[in-house]
């Protein structure tokens, strides 16, 4: 068994459902310590963080990853113990074989080999790790990046090691990712019966015309490679559940993801300024779950673009700004600029999630080779 298949296997085993680390850390700690680490564990609230480097001065180049995994759901589902990893036909079974265990793995199999053939290496490389990418994303890498703000850290280039690849292990490069805001609206009207509306005020009525005009926006028209912005209302509530009752209040939950074109509190003030037209007694909370970000033509992308052209026969990758939201967020407005490479993503939150053996295996060399453009190319 190859040394990143053990160390997956061995990681996968490990119940780490978040914010829980299962001791996965500790293990990495270990292993890079022993080749010649700086060990620095970084724990806030019930969260451990772990930042690993080797070298000196800049540039400081950060892998940066979670051992944290979404809850399994029933077991009796999967074909086999999702905390128990198991290879069958060519593919690596377990929470977290894809998300994201698996470039975990290659990522520390990948520095200790970069160091081993680089002992005086330019620069910095380093490996951020968090046990709460999954859950609120509170007390992991948004609280050490606070600290490294704090502190002064340089950082120039993150890779993450997110699932990002579509088909083929490297045919997408994510350059970039949208900010992500969230709002939780509650209308105030008064409760009565159906049947006397003048001695009522229903909230649901009253809401619908301004959530109408938030939904049929156009926010802009995009940006560079990024969509457009995109509001969507996950969930309405309101009423007793009699259907003679007027309700006496409304909650609706929406998110806004959103290109450079914005700030979250530009969609803040655009938001309020619909809802106060309409007249509505509300109020409204906003939780800002990252601004945009992007990475514009330099060294990182044209090192990422080369070696993944390499791992698919010459073929250039795909880059792309889509999906949801990744740690990278943080990280980004300290200065690094970010890409994510990793894995296919095909069964990431998934019943019985796997990640192909041969895509894990060839995972080290291709995160080293990286290492090697931007460091000592």
């Amino acid at each position: 068994m190859s040394d990143v298949l053990a160390l997956a296997c061995d990681l996968i085993a490990r119940p780490s459902v978040t914010p829980d680390d299962a001791g996965c850390q500790h293990l990495i700690a270990a292993r890079l310590q022993a080749a010649g680490f700086s060990i620095e564990h970084l724990r806030f609230g019930d969260v451990d963080n772990l930042w690993a480097t080797h070298g000196s001065d800049g540039p400081v180049l950060a892998l940066l990853g979670h051992t944290d995994v979404v809850p399994p759901g029933p077991r009796e589902a999967w074909a086999s113990d999702p905390f128990v990893p198991e290879i069958r036909d060519g593919l690596l079974y377990g929470r977290g074989a894809a998300d994201m265990k698996g470039s975990v793995a290659a990522f520390v199999v990948a520095l200790e080999r970069f160091v081993a053939a680089h002992p005086d290496h330019p620069g910095t490389v380093a490996l951020l790790l968090t046990s709460d990418e999954e859950g609120d994303a509170i007390d992991g890498v948004r609280k050490v990046a606070e600290a490294f703000r704090e502190r002064g850290q340089r950082l120039d280039w993150c890779i993450t090691g997110e699932p990002s690849s579509k088909d083929v292990l490297g045919d997408l490069l994510r350059v970039g990712r949208r900010g992500t805001l969230s709002a939780t609206l509650t209308v105030r009207g008064i409760q009565g019966h159906v049947a006397y509306p003048e001695k009522a005020r229903n909230p649901i009525h009253q809401a619908l015309p301004a959530l109408a005009a938030l939904a049929a926006r156009r926010w802009d028209e995009g940006y560079e490679s990024f969509p457009p912005t995109s509001l969507q209302v996950s969930n309405i509530h309101a009423g007793t559940g009699a259907n003679n009752v007027i309700p006496g209040e409304l909650q609706v939950l929406f998110n806004l993801r959103y290109n450079p074109h914005w700030r979250a509190e530009q969609l803040e003030a655009e938001c309020d300024a619909v809802l106060r037209a309409q007249g509505l007694d509300y109020t409204l909370h906003w939780h800002r779950g990252g601004e945009p970000f992007y990475t514009p033509e330099g060294p990182l992308r044209d090192a990422a673009r080369r070696v993944l052209a390499d791992a698919t026969g010459g073929v250039l990758p795909e880059e792309s700004t889509g999906g949801g939201t990744s740690d990278a967020r943080f990280l980004a407005p300290l200065g690094a600029q970010c890409i994510e490479v990793g894995p296919v993503n095909a069964s990431i939150h998934k019943v019985d999630e796997h990640v192909r053996v041969a895509d894990l295996e060839r995972l080290p060399a291709l995160y080293e080779a990286l290492m090697a453009r931007l460091l000592v190319a």
